[in-house]
């Protein structure tokens, strides 16, 4: 791809992949660096009393956690496995904003509904036509 088409190619599918890229790198790599990295760094310290929806262990969920917001997110703004790694990312932003803050006001859901509604839009679309998972469609 050159960079030429890149910038100047004002086709519809250029536009709609273009945003789909910037949406990628925007919400994946704020939410690995901004939500997820700080609580793999704080890991000990978290671990004994991380929101536990399903019962299955502080440990264990904030494991699940980092494991969605560092790994997933990762995966999305490169857009490598989109879809798939689309679903632990919603599993937690549901959980975050339905179950962890359910009965708090919306100022305090807002962030997790912005990441939702993003997510669920990329499970539409798919990641476009600049992502890895394009890259390797091309080759098969």
């Amino acid at each position: 791809m050159k960079m030429k088409k890149l910038l100047f190619d004002t086709t519809s599918e250029h536009k709609t992949s273009l945003g789909l890229l910037v949406l990628r790198i925007t919400f994946g790599l704020t939410m690995a660096f901004s939500h997820g990295y700080p609580k793999m760094m704080k890991y000990s310290g978290m671990s004994e009393k991380f929101y536990d929806p399903f019962g299955i262990g502080s440990a264990a969920s904030l494991i699940l956690v980092i494991f969605a917001e560092v790994f997933c997110s990762i995966l999305l703004a490169l857009g490598l496995f989109t879809r798939g790694v689309l679903v632990p990312l919603l599993i937690c932003m549901l959980v975050a904003v339905w179950m962890k803050h359910g009965g708090d006001p919306f100022g305090r859901k807002e962030m997790g509904l912005l990441y939702t509604f993003v997510y669920v839009a990329l499970m539409i679309t798919g990641p476009g036509k600049y992502s890895l998972d394009a890259r390797i469609a091309e080759k098969m």
